[in-house]
């Protein structure tokens, strides 16, 4: 038996969502007394994953598998778990891990669930807490499969270094043909992406156009966060919509999230409820924002964040 866990990269490089899984499957790993084994997807460079407890790191070389494919990916994966008999697999929660999960869930009967914020409450029942209703509420959710399939929400569970020194194998899988066809891609242009962002600074209409952004880039730059925007902001084309954050969006778990001339429409709470500090900064104090908000400053955001600026880069 084994516990698998799914290891994103792109460009031949590891997410830090991805990091963040393998220390979630070593942990989980620890309580059934069981190996980890990660698996990658062509990407060769696996050495940095040795400092987080994995026991086998298996790479399926595949030119079939270059674009990402649930369909392909799942069946792919699927040959691995068969091969280490892995009855708990272990997901991050970018968008590709969770339609991934959905399909590997279909293809293996297996129970699939996500946004799980620790590790299970129980093994016997299986049992996971996992939050709900938009981030409002958790549950206790219990999975009855065979098979478990868990995707973790981003920052909660944390990178927990447990350096080995793991078995490494290539291997090549036959990879089923796939009716599922990438029309276009549209990828994340800052130096820190939403998704693995501990911190993210978004800014909405308050900013009054596209040309003011520069100060939300010098604010981002020097927290080292991830850019974000409000849908207004992203429908007008001020910024990209790989930007763009609120329910029906990206959705955020950041640590910290700043929001600068963003009112608070109820879809973008949803989309950003699950982050741990919420700093509302807008010169309206009726905003509905600072209901949410852990912290609030009332006032120009034309005054406040180059003064902001100026105060962290004075630490």
């Amino acid at each position: 038996m084994a516990v698998l866990v799914y290891i994103e990269s792109e460009n031949n490089q590891f997410k830090k969502s991805s990091y963040e899984a393998l220390s979630y499957g070593k942990a989980i790993a620890n309580n059934v007394g069981e190996a980890v084994c990660g698996v990658v997807i062509n990407c060769s460079n696996t050495e940095s994953l040795n400092a987080f407890g994995a026991d086998k790191i298996i790479n399926i070389n595949s030119s079939d598998l270059t674009d990402f494919s649930s369909k392909k990916y799942a069946y792919a994966i699927a040959e691995v778990m068969k091969s280490e008999n892995a009855n708990i697999i272990i997901l991050s929660s970018s968008p590709d891990s969770k339609y991934l999960g959905s399909f590997l869930s279909g293809i293996t009967d297996a129970s699939f669930v996500s946004n799980v914020v620790e590790l299970p409450e129980s093994t016997n029942p299986f049992i996971v807490k996992r939050t709900c209703f938009t981030n409002k509420a958790f549950s206790s959710t219990e999975l009855t499969s065979e098979i478990k399939i868990i995707s973790i929400t981003s920052n909660s569970f944390g990178i927990i270094e447990n350096p080995n020194n793991p078995k490494t194998e290539t291997i090549d899988i036959k990879v089923i043909d796939s009716n599922q066809k990438i029309l276009s891609m549209e990828k994340e242009t800052g130096s820190v992406t939403i998704a693995d962002a501990e911190i993210v600074v978004s800014a909405g209409r308050g900013l009054k156009g596209p040309e003011n952004w520069k100060m939300i880039e010098s604010l981002a730059e020097t927290l080292g966060a991830a850019t974000a925007c409000s849908k207004p902001v992203s429908d007008m084309g001020w910024r990209p919509h790989s930007e763009h954050v609120v329910q029906t969006g990206k959705p955020v778990s950041s640590n910290l999230y700043i929001a600068i001339g963003i009112s608070g429409a109820i879809q973008h709470l949803a989309g950003i409820n699950s982050s741990k500090v919420k700093v509302v900064i807008n010169n309206d104090p009726e905003a509905p924002f600072f209901k949410a908000a852990d912290y609030g400053v009332v006032g120009d955001a034309f005054e406040v964040i180059p003064s902001l600026i100026e105060k962290l880069k004075a630490r």
